[in-house]
């Protein structure tokens, strides 16, 4: 199984528990190591895998069940969406090399496999169905239409690259093909670059947005980057490659702006949207399609390393600069100095020289991409005065203290350092499932016992 970006680790003396970067000589301490592997590996069985698999398999109806309560007792209507869906099924294909005598995770990657491609995949035009109910129906929005989006086909073509790596299944790897080449075919902008998000059901895309979203994003072209990643490595296609290569270059040096974060929405032709210049009201209205999210901005600059890293570009100095750019960003300006993690959102705010906090909480998955990300840097800086390790031991700490639930198990939604009412609510629904915490601890467990 492919996990990218070992070598860093294998030419770094200073890693795990090395809490400053001026200690006299970093080693690499073969105890402090296995404990934390052996750590990871019992969360990642209690927290993540266990509460899912085989607990959510729809036995009835085929796919996963995802809205669980804070105890895991199953809640509401179960409408499955296809990015839920897919990310469970990448998840357990992954899972699949570190427990290799389990069965249940096999053969919940198949059961949800099926669920895809019998399902979510549209025998009639092509390309996959955003939403469907419990029973299969396919869900219309509030005007009638059935829409498709990128988004949600980036996770389908991630999750049965990884299905079809785990299982050698070549009718899944040739539904990730097909899925890549439908994207092409009705997405891809041949004008500006990168993909629509919207399209309506026969694939014609919506070019100027939809329903007040705009058309292209940099949540899409992210998970676009990362599910040409997986598909390249046991599909290495020239076409492929050559977009894979573009997403690359356009999200470093077109969605990222100085001085180190995304633009979350932008037009067509990729000017930002941007509400910087409005209202205090018009711009907390219009929060979600303008701020900094240093979530994203931590995940992002892994994604872009493991992008070079796939397409074995040497020496790509400019990548790793703006990687580290992006999260040195997020560590001068959305990380608690007090107790660790990243704060949810940021903005600069028009004649302020700094950054304003505008939404301190703490959602589970910048954490766990935090941590991913912090311990790559560790390895690649040993030396930097950012610390990266220490940082990484701190948001393990916050992560254990604040995130991960002993009494029920699972992940909370929210630190609940800054949200205290999150250790009652839902564990998991159509937007949480286990695959940001989970990819998080299969990379750190590979690299510690790569070592």
């Amino acid at each position: 199984m492919r996990f990218f970006l070992l070598f860093a680790l294998l030419l770094s003396g200073s890693l795990l528990f090395s809490c400053t970067s001026d200690d006299p000589e970093p080693a690499v301490d073969a105890v402090a190591h296995q404990s934390l592997a052996t750590e990871m590996t019992n969360s990642l069985r209690r927290h993540v895998l266990d509460p899912w698999y085989p607990h959510s398999i729809d036995e009835d109806h085929g796919g996963f069940l995802t809205r669980y309560t804070h105890d895991w007792e199953p809640e509401g209507p179960q409408d499955k969406m296809i990015v839920t869906q897919a990310r469970l099924v990448w998840t357990a294909s992954r899972a699949t090399e570190f427990f290799p005598e389990d069965e249940t995770l096999l053969s919940s990657a198949e059961h949800g496999y099926h669920f895809l491609k019998d399902v979510m995949w549209d025998q009639e035009y092509g390309g996959f169905y955003t939403q469907v109910t419990r029973e299969g129906e396919v869900m219309r929005q509030a005007d009638g239409r059935i829409v498709k989006e990128a988004y949600g086909t980036a996770f389908s073509i991630y999750a049965l690259a990884a299905y079809a790596e785990a299982t050698g299944d070549e009718p899944a790897l040739e539904l990730a093909i097909k899925a890549f080449h439908w994207l092409e075919q009705h997405s891809y902008d041949p004008q500006y670059g990168g993909y629509f998000n919207y399209m309506q059901r026969d694939g014609t895309p919506y070019k100027t947005g939809y329903d007040g979203t705009p058309p292209k994003d940099q949540n899409s072209s992210i998970h676009l980057l990362e599910a040409f990643s997986e598909l390249y490595t046991v599909w290495p296609d020239p076409l492929l490659k050559e977009r894979l290569t573009e997403m690359l270059a356009l999200i470093r040096d077109t969605i990222r702006e100085d001085p180190g974060h995304l633009t979350l929405f932008s037009n067509a032709d990729w000017t930002p949207v941007s509400y910087r210049d409005s209202s205090d009201a018009v711009r907390e209205e219009n929060y979600y399609f303008d701020h900094v999210s240093f979530g994203h901005d931590v995940e992002t600059a892994y994604l872009m390393l493991e992008a070079s890293e796939v397409l074995g570009i040497e020496d790509d100095s400019l990548t790793h600069l703006y990687a580290k750019q992006m999260v040195d960003h997020s560590l001068a300006n959305g990380w608690d100095k007090e107790v660790g993690g990243f704060y949810t959102g940021g903005y600069y705010f028009p004649g302020e020289s700094g950054i304003t906090i505008v939404r301190d909480n703490k959602n589970w998955w910048s954490q766990a991409e935090g941590m991913n990300t912090l311990l790559l840097m560790a390895s690649l800086y040993p030396d930097s005065p950012q610390e990266y390790q220490a940082k990484f031991n701190t948001l393990w700490l916050y992560t254990k203290e604040y995130l991960i639930d002993d009494n029920y198990g699972g992940w909370y939604e929210w630190g609940i350092d800054k949200t205290p009412e999150s250790q009652y609510e839902a564990k998991g629904h159509i937007w949480k499932t286990n695959y940001h915490d989970g990819r998080t601890m299969m990379n750190i467990i590979k690299r510690v016992e790569e070592e």
